[in-house]
């Protein structure tokens, strides 16, 4: 993330191409603009064991859980960014009509690749905790069987909690629920290895300077 800010790009800009783009996804940041790489087998596994796991739980609840497509606004730090799972619980706070810019998430998710591991724990980390209604940040590890939990305390600080055993559950007291860590790393095959994930690169070819 060393791209210089572009200041004339605005975040409508953006988003209104991110909506029209048919393919290739970037996220947004201060008027800069990176282009974000698939995601390997297992990243898309682990991401989507937490989706379902969380949808499962949520039934019959006023809790909501989204997949990557989701973007999430920051105004702070005047960031647009797609975590890799978001969850809401109560009352949903869109940006606008179109209801796919969430601005009020309860929990954030991210599945940790090598190219954009420092990112997702240090700047993306302390824009995500400007956001008042993010009660917890859960970082999935896709080389090992290891999580991360920061929880929100009631003075305004984070706890961090890890769990590296499959039997361990994560409890996501924020929205109420348990996820157990083998359920998350169901059908992850270590063994085969993992290429980078995600990661975030600078990108000209979108935005022209004028």
């Amino acid at each position: 993330m060393s791209l210089k800010p572009k200041p004339h790009l605005q975040f409508a800009d953006w988003l209104a191409a991110e909506r029209a783009a048919d393919q290739g996804r970037t996220e947004y940041l201060d008027g800069a603009v990176f282009a974000m790489a698939g995601g390997t087998e297992a990243h898309n596994l682990i991401a989507g064991n937490v989706f379902g796991e969380l949808h499962n739980r949520f039934k019959g609840r006023p809790c909501y859980v989204y997949t990557s497509d989701m973007k999430v606004r920051i105004e702070s730090a005047n960031l647009g960014a797609y975590p890799d799972v978001t969850a809401v619980c109560g009352e949903r706070l869109f940006w606008d009509q179109y209801r796919d810019v969430i601005t009020n998430p309860t929990l954030i998710v991210e599945v940790l690749s090598d190219s954009t591991e420092a990112y997702d724990r240090g700047d993306k980390f302390l824009y995500y905790r400007t956001l008042p209604s993010l009660r917890a940040y859960l970082l999935l590890s896709q080389q090992r069987v290891s999580a991360e939990l920061f929880l929100r305390q009631p003075g305004g600080d984070w706890l961090l909690s890890t769990y590296t055993d499959p039997g361990d559950e994560i409890p996501l007291l924020a929205v109420d629920a348990a996820l157990p860590l083998a359920e998350v790393y169901d059908k992850i095959d270590f063994a085969a290895g993992t290429a980078t994930p995600g990661e975030l690169r600078p990108t000209h070819s979108q935005w022209s300077p004028d």
